[in-house]
């Protein structure tokens, strides 16, 4: 009787690991712009775990056909992430620079702090989100435009303000209307380069409105698929979405690639650090064209609700 009970918990165990795992991709593959589905698309990942369950749970009862089903699973759930552990190998010549993004929470991030982060990993290009007026000067005062002295901001109230500091001089500085936060764009003059398109962007995220936060990032790859052909483009941002979502993948299936996933770093979660578990969403990016990542990693601000993302990256030359 207690094998019986033991071989049908298992049985269950395992059937509840390849469902949830089956639901993990769905939500990976599909992605209908519905909230709850959109927010459980941040978590596919956790969800596709439970295959590895369920092998082990119907091999372990010798229920092969259940465990032949869920090692299929197991396997779509590897191909769907690997991308982001195996790096493409694209190279060549060019110019290196660190770019960073930062979400600074408002004004709540440490000026001392983030201007040391930005001094000690050499950041030569800096997109920021949730940006202040309080913010601008309180960065100001720490330093950060002796060492980044070339700056196109947008800064607003709580959420809205979005900036990009540079080391090269900045031209061509476009605010995009019609989005509920801020969204900006310049040109960096950069040596041995010449000109660099850089663009710091913001969608709302989907609990704002989940109609919304796709139309923005439709229309933000639009924006950026317009970038001129024949230079690099650097676009960084908080894009309130993950490798998961579907509407994110959109936007590098053509010219650009995730620098994250170009170097093969990994998943690079940055969200949240504020409550009293650890970040669990990779929402910060930083996209490229006409360039390469060669490492890319997160690091903590103080302060902030937000891990940043300090990508080094390769310019390619003309």
């Amino acid at each position: 009787m207690r094998a019986r009970v033991i071989r049908v918990g298992t049985l269950l165990l395992a059937t509840a690991g390849t469902l949830a795992a089956g639901a993990g991709l769905a939500l990976h593959y599909t992605g209908i712009p519905v909230e709850p589905l959109v927010l459980a698309a941040s978590g596919a990942p956790y969800l596709m775990g439970g295959a590895v369950l369920g092998v082990a749970g119907f091999a372990a009862v010798r229920h092969w056909v259940g465990a032949g089903a869920a090692a299929v699973v197991a396997v779509v759930a590897v191909v769907s992430q690997a991308p982001l552990f195996i790096a493409d190998g694209s190279g060549g010549d060019g110019l290196p620079v660190t770019v960073m993004q930062a979400n600074l929470l408002f004004d709540g991030a440490d000026p001392a702090a983030f201007v040391e982060l930005v001094r000690a990993r050499e950041v030569a290009v800096l997109t920021v989100n949730e940006l202040t007026r309080a913010a601008v000067t309180e960065l100001g005062r720490a330093g950060l435009d002796e060492l980044l002295p070339h700056r196109y901001l947008a800064p607003g109230q709580t959420a809205s303000g979005t900036g990009i500091w540079s080391r090269y001089p900045l031209s061509e500085t476009i605010e995009y209307d019609g989005f509920v936060l801020n969204q900006i764009s310049a040109t960096a003059t950069v040596p041995e380069v010449g000109a660099v398109s850089v663009y710091a962007i913001h969608p709302v995220p989907p609990i704002y409105d989940t109609g919304v936060w796709a139309d923005e990032l439709a229309r933000l790859t639009a924006i950026i698929d317009r970038a001129p052909d024949g230079r690099p483009v650097v676009v960084g941002g908080d894009f309130n979405a993950t490798h998961d979502h579907t509407r994110f993948r959109a936007m590098t299936a053509g010219r650009y690639a995730d620098a994250g996933a170009q170097a093969g770093a990994g998943r690079l979660v940055t969200y949240p650090t504020d409550k009293r578990i650890p970040p669990v969403v990779g929402i910060d990016h930083v996209l490229l064209a006409g360039a390469h990542a060669t490492a890319v990693q997160t690091v903590d601000l103080p302060g902030a609700d937000h891990r940043a993302l300090v990508a080094r990256i390769v310019l390619h030359l003309p």
